[in-house]
């Protein structure tokens, strides 16, 4: 995944996380992953793995494609 997908990924889940009224720590809690990490996938910093997208979607309640398919435009 490039860095410029790894951005938009970021970006979406950002977006969709505050629009869940979740906090970063909550949608952490969610998918059973570490804040920080959250921090980093949405600053870009890493590229999450499919699974991890998988399961964030999830933790959001919306499809994985969406995500996908936002983080491009």
């Amino acid at each position: 995944m490039g860095k410029v997908l790894a951005i938009g990924i970021g970006r979406v889940l950002r977006a969709k996380r505050e629009a869940a009224g979740l906090t970063q720590e909550l949608l952490a809690e969610l998918t059973g992953i570490d804040r920080s990490y959250v921090s980093i996938l949405e600053r870009g910093l890493k590229s999450p793995t499919i699974d991890m997208l998988e399961r964030l979607a999830d933790s959001l309640g919306c499809l994985l494609e969406d995500i996908i398919r936002k983080a491009r435009q």
